[in-house]
């Protein structure tokens, strides 16, 4: 599968963005999804994982709350809604699939990835 994110962008502290990650090869449908983050001169982190049925999503501690994964099988597509963005959300956002159908979605040792989307959240 090949992943496009897209949406990212410059916001105030206080608002809201929502990414997308479509796949352009392949259908998701079977695999987990998840949302990662890489701030400058950090460690790529995760963010956020949804189950392939969509019926478990786990969020890190930092973003629960705020952000919401979601994912729309029949048009290829997952999203991630970022609400109460804050300067410490600053990072170049990556979307990831796991070849993975337990209901338990993973956090860590995705397959794909796409090409990242820049978040800046200015103060």
């Amino acid at each position: 599968v090949q992943l496009q994110a897209s949406g990212g962008g410059l916001v105030q502290a206080g608002g809201s963005l929502r990414l997308s990650c479509a796949a352009t090869r392949g259908n998701i449908g079977n695999y987990a999804m998840g949302w990662f983050r890489q701030a400058p001169g950090k460690e790529r982190e995760f963010v956020a994982t949804i189950s392939w049925t969509a019926g478990t999503n786990y969020y890190a501690d930092s973003v629960k709350g705020r952000f919401a994964i979601s994912r729309d099988n029949a048009k290829n597509i997952m999203y991630l809604q970022m609400n109460g963005l804050r300067p410490e959300d600053t990072a170049v956002y990556y979307c990831a699939a796991k070849n993975y159908r337990a209901e338990a979605p993973p956090i860590t040792n995705y397959d794909y990835w796409g090409q990242g989307t820049l978040v800046t959240v200015s103060s």
